[in-house]
């Protein structure tokens, strides 16, 4: 973009610079979402994929685990009170491990920030160029 004096140009010079630039401001601004937003969806699949997959691996090696702790315990405390004991301790752990998946998960976190912020400062820009 050259510089020039500002009396040589014309209303419809500056209104078609405008335009152009506008335009490309758009584009630039929408690629960028484009990216931002394929990021984010790629973030939520690979998050999907590992929380299935750790899940079902847990699962295998809780019920194993959970079995031999019950069975241990049970020598001490009573086979019931182990298995209560047992379950409830798992189903603390679970609940935390569900709640931090839903954290990662929640649309506050895959909204796309920095373009919502670039576009709110490129409309504030237009906004001052027009004036």
């Amino acid at each position: 973009m050259s510089v020039e004096p500002r009396e040589s140009r014309s209303v419809t010079d500056l209104i078609t610079d405008l335009i152009r630039e506008t335009g490309e401001l758009v584009r630039t601004e929408s690629r960028l979402v484009r990216a931002e937003i394929s990021d984010k969806v790629r973030q939520v699949e690979m998050g999907g994929g590992s929380l299935a997959a750790g899940a079902i691996c847990l699962l295998v090696a809780l019920f194993v685990l959970a079995q031999a702790l019950i069975v241990a315990l049970g020598n001490v405390i009573g086979d019931a009170w182990a298995a209560l004991l047992v379950g409830v301790v798992i189903a603390a752990i679970g609940m935390a491990l569900l709640a931090k998946g839903r954290r990662d998960l929640a649309p506050s976190n895959l909204m796309p920030d920095r373009s919502t912020n670039q576009l709110n400062k490129d409309g504030q820009l237009v906004k001052e160029q027009i004036r």
